[in-house]
């Protein structure tokens, strides 16, 4: 049952995806269940293997990794012809471990998208995203940057900013440790403060708690 449950969610992943099902891409790791029709013997579960490959019962190794659903299909048809007149062959995804977003700089790791993900609800995952130098980051794929300086869509909710995430995708999210305004002396709270687009010395001023009874406002 609990099988199913976790099939039947992959499914409505796949389906409910940006294009359809047949466009995912299978990757090394990924968990695949193959049915031949009325050949129970050819039919089972299967792991893409590092090398992208699996292995069908009485046909051997098939390439995998690499081709969507619709192109692992027409192979494993080709593949079995040699073992059955007019096979008729149904592939699925029961496991995905190819759909992971690599993030740099703050926040360093690895997150395994089970369901379709945008770059916004990526930013909300992130542990103090806020007071990253969102400005500064950018989103690369294929080794291209394709969306640089994130601060709009997630400071100020420009939505039409955002765009959805892809298996491989990098994102850089720098620290704001170079974007650091040390205010000092005759202030309520000595402190730094993270500049931010439009800042102004008030700003800055306020934000260590306004000037101290003591402040000599001739020598800032």
């Amino acid at each position: 049952m609990k099988k199913m449950l976790v099939f039947l969610v992959l499914s409505f992943f796949l389906l409910s995806s940006p294009g359809s099902a047949a466009d995912y891409i299978v990757g090394a790791g990924d968990g695949l269940s193959v049915s031949v029709w009325g050949s129970p013997d050819l039919s089972g579960e299967t792991l893409v293997r590092p090398d992208g490959k699996i292995t069908l019962p009485a046909v051997g190794d098939v390439t995998a990794a690499g081709l969507t659903l619709d192109e692992l299909r027409t192979a494993l048809r080709e593949a079995l012809k040699s073992v059955v007149r007019e096979p008729v062959v149904t592939v699925a995804v029961t496991t995905i471990t190819n759909n992971k977003v690599f993030i740099s700089g703050m926040g360093t790791g690895v997150i395994q998208m089970g369901a379709p993900m945008t770059l916004y609800q990526l930013l909300c995952q992130v542990e103090g995203v806020a007071n990253a130098d969102l400005t500064n980051a950018f989103l690369s794929r294929d080794g291209k940057k394709i969306v640089t300086d994130f601060h709009p869509l997630f400071a100020r909710g420009e939505m039409d900013r955002d765009v959805p995430l892809q298996a491989n995708d990098v994102i850089h999210i720098p620290t704001n440790e170079m974007n650091k305004i040390y205010v000092l002396g005759a202030v309520n709270g000595p402190r730094y403060v993270l500049h931010r687009p439009g800042m102004k010395l008030l700003d800055v001023v306020l934000d260590a708690g306004g000037f101290s009874d003591y402040a000599k406002l001739s020598g800032i």
